[in-house]
């Protein structure tokens, strides 16, 4: 199906939009279960071969900073060339350094640790950018239900991966691997599948077919001065994609910041590697598997609702972070469970203000740009988590998690009105 095929049938974009949504369900599945390696064994690794939990954060931080560096070219490359090429570059750049973590920790080689890690980030912001990808020929009312079709696509490998920590580390063993780089043995085969699977299967590429219907749209408006008015109104605007940016990259940096040292706070208590496993796990879950009842209420009770819902969510997780017994394994539970509930709030309602914000010419390279801020959001949350937890506790770290997310209130409440401000000054 050729993509001039595609522009000139609504009823061809209709199957297009469904078929581009199931092979992003597909290559989420894979790519969910490598996302989860790095965030369960990756700090733990690092205190092994470093000797200290200072560090811990460096792990995280690497990923999260390769992770910047992938969203800003995988958003150009997806922008110029489509998003079947942007995305499958992007997952298989991850695999190659989950191999190289493998290697690294088969030579106990910190520094080619450090760069894998680096290179392995690859992964994780593409996990996140291929959410765009089922939304590039869905209407407004539409936007956030696909994004959360793709996000809770992604829970079933991603909630898989934690609790493959013990039966990966014993796979490891067998080959002469060390033991916590088991799972990342399953991050490489997971991200692989991924990138192929959108390079073979994801053809016409939606965002091509997307863009080309956006220029069919404008040579018609041409000749109708009240279309191309309303069409104008739709064009990108800087306030909607601050405020999208805003949300995204606080919620991420509260969510990383708490989470990256969860595992050596619970391993300090005496937890094993198959009770971190577990609360990751759950944690996880609640990240990616209320997605599809998150994306109807962003569609249905409107984005400023649930940015507000995902601060208040954010911040009782961090309250609650901070009084757990660190050898509480339901407690621990119960505040990651919210910390990811408060995240997925957070990305959902956050994407879809982006998406309402931009037209065609720039939305794929926008998304990328907006994804290196967050990932480098949530660098700083995991070097900065291990600083704080190191010369202070843990519980000092959820309560900066609960301060910070009460920051989302006021600051979308402020973007809506200087928005609406705006729209009333362009009227009159």
């Amino acid at each position: 199906m050729e993509v001039e095929q595609v522009v000139l049938s609504p009823e061809a974009q209709r199957k297009l939009y469904k078929r581009s949504l199931f092979v992003v369900v597909m290559s989420q599945i894979f790519g969910g279960a490598g996302l989860a390696a790095g965030v369960t064994v990756g700090a733990l690794i690092a205190k092994d071969m470093l000797g200290t939990a200072s560090f811990a954060g460096v792990p995280a931080a690497l990923f999260t900073l390769g992770s910047a560096l992938a969203a800003f070219l995988v958003g150009r490359i997806s922008q110029r060339s489509g998003r079947r090429f942007g995305l499958s570059l992007g997952f298989i750049t991850g695999g190659v350094g989950a191999l190289g973590v493998i290697l690294a920790a088969t030579m106990d080689n910190v520094f080619l640790l450090f760069i894998s890690l680096f290179i392995y980030g690859a992964g994780t912001s593409t996990n996140l950018q291929a959410r765009y990808a089922g939304t590039d020929l869905a209407n407004e009312k539409q936007r956030a239900t696909a994004i959360s079709i793709a996000m809770v696509s992604t829970t079933f490998g991603a909630v898989a991966g934690p609790n493959l920590v013990t039966p990966m580390g014993e796979v490891a063993l067998i080959f002469g691997i060390p033991a916590l780089a088991g799972p990342f043995i399953l991050a490489a085969v997971a991200y692989l599948l991924a990138g192929f699977t959108f390079l073979i299967f994801l053809r016409p590429d939606p965002f091509l077919v997307a863009k080309a219907i956006a220029v069919e749209q404008e040579k018609t408006v041409q000749q109708k001065p009240k279309e191309a008015g309303r069409l104008m109104q739709s064009k990108a605007n800087r306030i909607g994609v601050l405020a999208g940016a805003s949300v995204l990259i606080l919620s991420h940096f509260v969510m990383v910041a708490v989470m990256t040292m969860t595992p050596v706070h619970m391993q300090n208590h005496g937890s094993g590697l198959s009770a971190v496993g577990m609360v990751i796990g759950f944690h996880i879950a609640a990240m990616y598997l209320p997605s599809l009842g998150t994306g109807i209420l962003v569609d249905k009770l409107g984005r400023t609702v649930m940015v507000i819902a995902s601060g208040v969510t954010l911040s009782i997780a961090g309250l609650m972070a901070a009084f757990a017994p660190g050898e509480s394994f339901f407690w621990l539970t119960f505040a990651l469970v919210l910390l990811g509930l408060g995240w997925n709030f957070g990305l959902i309602s956050g994407t879809a203000i982006i998406i309402d914000s931009t037209d065609m010419k720039t939305r794929a390279k926008t998304q990328g740009s907006v994804d290196v801020w967050v990932a480098l959001s949530g660098t700083a949350g995991s070097l900065l988590s291990g600083i704080i937890v190191a010369y202070s506790s843990y519980a000092i770290l959820g309560f900066v998690g609960m301060y910070l997310s009460l920051l989302l209130i006021p600051l979308i409440i402020w973007v809506r009105f200087k928005g609406r401000t705006q729209r009333i000054a362009e009227i009159s």
